[in-house]
This record gives C-alpha cells, structure tokens and sequence, in this order.
C-alpha cells in the first residue's frame, strides 16, 4: 500500500543541484557543470519523491522529442530504502514517458527488476580509470567552434539515435568543458568534449569513424586533463576497449544499457565513449 504522506513531483531547478550532490555521495562522480547541461535537455525531466514535503527520492525522465526518453539519477536516501518510495518514483518516471521508446544505464544488479518493467539488454557500458601519459596533438584535432555545429549535430544524432540540440548545445559550450574536433580538411571525422568532474575528467563523448581518429581525439582530451582520466566504453566497441588498454586505463565501474521497444540501431563502433550514464 502506498504510503499517503509520500508524494511525487517535478523537481525544481535547485533540487537538481541537490539530486547531483546525492549522486555524488553514491560516488557517481558528476560534472562540476552537469546540472546546467542536465536542465538544458528538458527541464520537465526530473522529479523528486517526497515524504512529508521532504525529498528523499529522485528520478530523471528525459524526454527527446515525442519518441525516445532516456531514464537517470534514480536515487533514494539509504535511510528510506526498502519502503517503497523508490519504485513510486519509478513509476511517475515511466509514466511521464509512456509513449516512447526509453533507454537507461543501470547498474547490473537491478538489471532483472528492470526486466520486469520491460526493458531489454542492448550492450554493457565499462567505466575505465586512469592517468594516459600526455601525448602531442595531432595536427588535425582542433577546438571546436559553433560554425561547426551543424556536422556536429548530425554525428551526435547517429551515435546517439535521436536529436538531442539542446542539450548538446550546452555540453558543448558550458565553462570548462572542452570540445576537440578531428577534421579531413572540412569534414568532421570525429569529436570529444572533456569535462571536469568532481575527481578528474571524463571523456564524453568520444565519437569517431575510426580507431586511429578516437586516439587522436582521445590524445588530445587527456592532455591536459586535471587527475584520473574516465571513459565509458560500450563492452561491443572492441578497438575501443584496447584503446583503454593501451592508454593504462582500468575497468572500474560497469552498466547495463537497456531499451523499452524497439532498440535504436546505433553505430557503436563510432561510440569509443558514451556521453553521460544518467541521459545518455
């Protein structure tokens, strides 16, 4: 029986400030601009459960557009687990995106509670850590700039399935991120964004055409990177797991990227880094 003094809503902007300090406590290890980029995607995505007006669940439904929604940041303070809450909130979540197609990383232990909401295995997603030797930059990786943006977003939306311009606008363009460009002469090979973290700096996303290019991108976003370097690699991207490898990374941490309906047909020998495990 639901509990009546526990209520479900939108979170505020300021609580998605507090639903990434949960999630750093869980040692997630956020963006220190994360939630700026997080609100950009759909400010109607994040929902907080409350228990006599105070939150203690979180949740995040984005929507991209009216097909595709990606779920994240599904936490529940450890004094409240057990009750629940958390599966009301899970509930409010997938309601929010009844009519769509939606992806999520979960950690591989809720991977068959998952499965009884109807979501299918695609691939795993394998966190490396580690501190790549500085490299010297190829001539072809450049920052990019926003005249880039339109082969920046057509490659973004193959990698990813669906259009996402919003978002990628802000984790482009906010402070401290770093967006690199590969380039052959004016067309877009690849691109990466290194973005700082609450420990070190994540690669995210890492997308190429080929092998050779995600090390040069790879290369030039660890350069310069402040402490342990992190990338999330899709288990079926073979070149990029040895790329991990190659640079002295270790898998530290693992997922499991799962769909409702029909899985988008994605070109993950082009994914040598996923963006972010909570949208995607």
């Amino acid at each position: 029986m639901n509990d009546p003094n526990f209520t479900v809503r939108r979170a505020t902007r300021d609580e998605l400030d507090m639903i990434l300090g949960w999630a750093a406590r869980e040692g997630w290890n956020p963006g220190l601009r994360d939630a700026e980029c997080f609100w950009a995607a759909d400010p109607e995505g994040f929902f907080v459960g409350l228990l006599d007006g105070v939150p203690v669940t979180a949740i995040s439904a984005i929507s991209y557009g009216p097909s595709f929604g990606f779920l994240g940041l599904y936490l529940c303070l450890p004094e409240h687990r057990g009750k629940g809450y958390g599966i009301q909130t899970w509930d409010a979540a997938l309601a929010a995106l009844k009519s769509h197609t939606i992806g999520l990383d979960g950690v591989v232990a809720q991977q068959e509670n998952y499965g009884k909401s109807g979501f299918v295995l695609a691939h795993r997603d394998i966190r490396f850590a580690g501190q790549p030797a500085a490299a010297a930059i190829a001539p072809d990786i450049r920052p990019l700039t926003r005249d880039d943006m339109h082969a920046v977003r057509a490659m973004d939306m193959a990698c990813f399935g669906y259009e996402r311009h919003a978002f990628l606008d802000a984790w482009l363009w906010t402070e401290g991120h770093r967006p690199l460009g590969c380039f052959a002469g004016a067309r877009l090979d690849g691109f990466a964004v290194a973005r700082p973290c609450l420990e070190g700096t994540k690669i995210a996303p890492l997308f190429a055409v080929a092998p050779e290019v995600a090390e040069r991108l790879f290369d030039a976003a660890a350069t310069g990177a402040t402490g342990p370097v992190f990338l999330d690699v899709p288990e079926t991207n073979e070149p990029a797991l040895a790329l991990a490898a190659r640079k002295g990374m270790t898998p530290t941490f693992e997922t499991a990227r799962m769909y409702t309906g029909a899985q988008p047909l994605l070109p993950l020998g082009e994914v040598f880094g996923i963006t972010s495990f909570e949208l995607g």
